[in-house]
């Protein structure tokens, strides 16, 4: 596996002082990662309209940094996944519903894990996912 490892700081971490917390929220309310080990091999789905590289944290959680070119799209979920839009906007449809809803820069959405949910996008838009 080719990877770089970045920051040897450690971050402070609420678990250390017995703080209960939710690894994927406390993660996600950051605009830097530290720590981190980044796989150099990039994700790449749809003929390379969607790209991702994946990012890991000490604790063994992971995340996905990409970037999807406007098209529709479904994937597949094994985990619990978090998708925050970080630039631009997408139509969602999660499993179990038949509206479509419509995510913009600074929101996010969950999607339950073994379940699979479409999107579409007339723009492109610049992701993180996290899994659980």
């Amino acid at each position: 596996m080719n990877t770089i490892l970045l920051s040897q700081q450690k971050p402070h971490h609420p678990a250390a002082s017995g703080q209960q917390y939710n690894f994927i929220e406390e993660h996600s309310l950051t605009d830097k990662f530290e720590n981190i080990t980044i796989i150099k091999k990039a994700n790449v789905y749809f003929n390379g309209k969607v790209t991702s590289r994946t990012i890991l944290f000490p604790d063994g959680t992971k995340k996905t940094l990409g970037f999807m070119m406007p098209g529709e799209y479904e994937f597949n979920t094994q985990s619990r996944e978090l998708m925050e839009v970080l630039d631009g906007e997408m139509d969602v449809l999660l499993p179990g519903t038949h509206e479509w809803q419509t995510y913009s820069t600074g929101q996010s959405f969950e999607v339950r894990p073994d379940s699979s949910f479409k999107l579409k996008l007339n723009a492109p838009v610049d992701y993180c996912c996290s899994y659980e």
